[in-house]
């Protein structure tokens, strides 16, 4: 490959949604598109699906007219893999499939020029493992985009272990060009964007199987108190479960059951019955027509409580609760106990409100936990968790405190780390464990995050928000309680929160 060589003509293999959305940007890019799957009429009905897309941009005056009829005019159907010799890249975008993936990179190997990059739109399987079934394995790169492609401006250029840097460069060049802004990563299960996704959907799991929360009630908290776009049931109803399903597994799976990435049963059983997200009607939510039904949150109304004593154990969150309950005109007790009629309020992180009892040596029939993971004044849901003794009357009194001024209340089982804490440490600690492995860079981790799962921040720069060391203690807490491994914290979290550093900052 030349230093002046330069990208004009793809080819693409597989029509579907992913090699239909690549095409379409590569020809708004100006580059020569050739469309190969097949299944010829899949092809025909791609060009006429991307002919449609172009037309409607036009009218929306997205693109010039001039501009969809070019972009029409470049692509083209390949009726045979010896029809993409003359590509200066060829993208596949087949099944996930590491034989088919490999056997169609052995086909291309043989008919391209010496000079062709070849590239994978894998989302998970192995760079290295496809490239070596070329004769030329240094120029094959992963070049992975995300669905819809032409919303999802984020790609991810991958190098295997046989790769050379030029490869990726020039795939880096390409992306941008098209609109979009890559990342570089090395060759690991998942990359960036599938490995930090772990964190939410496989914890939100988790707290369904252990009887905490529902789905709805998970999805409330982690939209309406951690500020996330999407709960991890509504994601997952969105990509399909036949889709991520056997991403959760294979991830799990290519890490020799690395227990962070431990799939559940919930999904496996979903699955087996076709509840597979809004695609077919049904997942965690129903679609009926294609709208998401809401299950109705029922209104508990409760009498404030006479009096609140509120722990000390931690100064900010005691603070917090303070200033949430002085408005109501609740008597809040100053003594070091609580007196015998008083509502307990505790603040756990990453202990569950039993834990936080028996530690203070408090009655458990009138202790609730809030989680003061996210300022209580800022976040348009609270939550609450009781021990198995607290009193239905001490819990509903809880509950009224924290709704006074229209805050919406949700109210969870006993579990360590509630499930805004446990679902963001989970996310701040995988997105760590991939800095530490150096498979792509702190601002490359955050920023194929940001773009590609829409969350509010990235995993490193979510950390930083809350607090390294309030991350830390959460996951130790919750190793300590529940001796799982899963919650171990990465040495990336231990030793930045212990130094006082940024988890946005590489080693030197």
């Amino acid at each position: 490959m030349t230093e002046d060589f330069t990208i004009r003509s793809v080819g693409i293999v597989g029509s579907g949604a992913m090699g239909r959305g690549i095409a379409q940007i590569a020809a708004l890019a100006g580059l020569n598109v050739h469309l190969y799957d097949i299944r010829q009429d899949a092809v025909e009905a791609a060009r006429h699906h991307l002919r449609d897309t172009f037309a409607t941009l036009a009218t929306k005056g997205k693109i010039a007219v001039n501009a969809a009829t070019d972009a029409v005019a470049r692509i083209r159907s390949a009726t045979s893999v010896d029809a993409l010799k003359n590509c200066d890249l060829v993208i596949e975008a087949i099944a996930e499939n590491l034989d088919a993936k490999r056997d169609l990179f052995t086909r291309l190997d043989a008919v391209v020029r010496e000079d062709c990059i070849l590239a994978s739109n894998t989302s998970s399987l192995s760079i290295t493992a496809i490239s070596t079934a070329c004769s030329k394995p240094s120029r094959v790169a992963g070049f992975h985009f995300f669905n819809p492609v032409p919303l999802m401006k984020v790609a991810e250029v991958i190098d295997g272990l046989h790769g050379v840097r030029e490869t990726g460069d020039r795939l880096m060049e390409l992306a941008r060009r098209m609109g979009h802004t890559p990342v570089r990563v090395k060759d690991m299960p998942g990359f960036i964007v599938n490995h930090a996704g772990r964190g939410m959907n496989t914890e939100g799991l988790r707290i369904v199987s252990e009887g905490v929360a529902d789905f709805v009630d998970i999805d409330r908290i982690v939209r309406e108190q951690a500020g996330f776009r999407l709960g991890p049931f509504e994601l997952m109803d969105l990509t399909s479960l036949d889709v991520s399903h056997p991403v959760m597994e294979s991830i799990y799976h290519q890490f020799y059951e690395e227990p962070r990435f431990r799939p559940s049963p919930v999904t496996a059983v979903r699955l087996a019955g076709g509840l597979v997200g809004r695609k077919a009607g049904e997942g965690f939510y129903r679609y009926p027509g294609g709208r998401k039904e809401i299950p109705d949150e029922g209104l508990v109304h409760a009498a404030l409580p006479e009096r609140v004593w509120i722990s000390s154990r931690s100064i900010d969150a005691h603070r917090q609760v303070t200033d949430l309950v002085a408005p109501t005109g609740v008597t809040i007790e100053s003594g070091e106990r609580p007196s015998e009629s008083a509502l307990i309020l505790v603040m756990p992180y990453g202990k569950d409100a039993t834990t936080a009892a028996l530690e203070e040596g408090l009655d458990a029939s009138r202790v609730v936990a809030i989680d003061c993971l996210f300022p209580l004044s800022a976040s348009r849901r609270r939550t609450l968790m009781t021990t198995p003794l607290t009193n239905p009357s001490f819990r509903d009194g809880a509950r009224a405190l924290c709704s006074h001024g229209g805050a919406a209340v949700t109210v969870i089982r006993d579990s360590a780390g509630f499930v805004a804490q446990r679902i963001v440490a989970m996310i701040v600690n995988i997105g760590c464990d991939i800095a530490q492995q150096r498979i792509a860079s702190p601002d490359d981790i955050d920023l194929a995050v940001t773009l590609g799962l829409g969350y509010p921040n990235g995993p490193l720069a979510m950390g930083d928000a809350v607090g390294a060391a309030r991350i830390l203690e959460i996951l130790r807490n919750m190793t300590a309680l529940l001796g799982d491994p899963r919650y171990r914290p990465s040495p990336w979290l231990a030793r930045r929160a212990q130094l006082g550093m940024s988890l946005t900052q590489a080693d030197d």
